[in-house]
């Protein structure tokens, strides 16, 4: 397992003789959204907010693909934040909503509903991460983000595992704390996230290594390629 996990609501084994691939990026209008770099060994916290996409653009692919327009803003807004910061990433808005769907449903998962400030009720989290059919990961953050003083659950509605939100939570919405369940500051923590670990994401091994990185079954691989091709496809 890598720095984040999504092994959480998982629909069966991953099939080892089969291969994700990239997806097409897709991205959407231009921002102007900037912000510095951070030394690679920092947390990797920005100085710029989530840009904000369209909001006509935001109407159209969330109809179309059938995505909750507080979500698709947030990928969106992700996707356009770290094509300034990492300028050489190309991730788009698809990949991130790729995992947003597997990872949570877009923030539904369970009854859960993004409200209009981003934030995702009731918390989303996932099981205790103990080895039984997970990674056993103990505990790492005293049970302050998922209630669990022994072992670590994936949180929010992007599922970060304590341990890598510390190393990488952002302000997204810019109301000056990082929250875990809030859409904004977690989807582009997962943007930033994907960028540090892969590289260009437009070469195919190194989308495949990011998705890996943020959960390792290949059956997650291609369920992330799936969704996220689905979307890049919507005109």
């Amino acid at each position: 397992m890598g720095a984040l996990t999504a092994a959480v609501w998982p629909t069966g084994p991953a099939d080892a003789n089969s291969s994700a691939a990239a997806p097409t990026p897709s991205t959407a209008p231009s921002s102007t959204a900037r912000a510095t770099e951070a030394h690679p060994t920092q947390r990797r916290q920005t100085d710029a907010a989530t840009a904000r996409p369209d909001e006509r653009w935001v109407e159209r692919i969330s109809r179309d693909a059938g995505i909750p327009e507080r979500a698709l803003l947030a990928y969106a807004g992700a996707a356009l934040s770290v094509a300034d910061t990492h300028p050489g990433c190309g991730l788009g808005w698809n990949t991130l909503a790729g995992i947003g769907l597997v990872e949570s449903e877009h923030g539904t998962i369970d009854g859960s509903a993004i409200g209009t400030d981003g934030v995702a009720r009731p918390s989303i989290i996932g099981i205790p991460l103990d080895g039984n059919g997970t990674e056993a990961i103990s505990d790492t953050d005293d049970g302050r983000l998922d209630g669990d003083v022994t072992w670590d659950r994936a949180v929010g509605p992007m599922q970060f595992i304590p341990e890598t939100w510390a190393a990488y939570a952002q302000d997204g919405d810019r109301d000056g704390e990082t929250d875990i369940h809030q859409i904004d500051d977690a989807a582009l923590a997962a943007a930033v996230y994907l960028c540090d670990v892969g590289g260009d994401l437009t070469a195919p091994d190194r989308w495949i290594a990011a998705i890996s990185a943020y959960n390792p079954s290949v059956e997650y691989n291609n369920r992330v390629a799936a969704a996220a091709e689905q979307y890049a496809a919507i005109p």
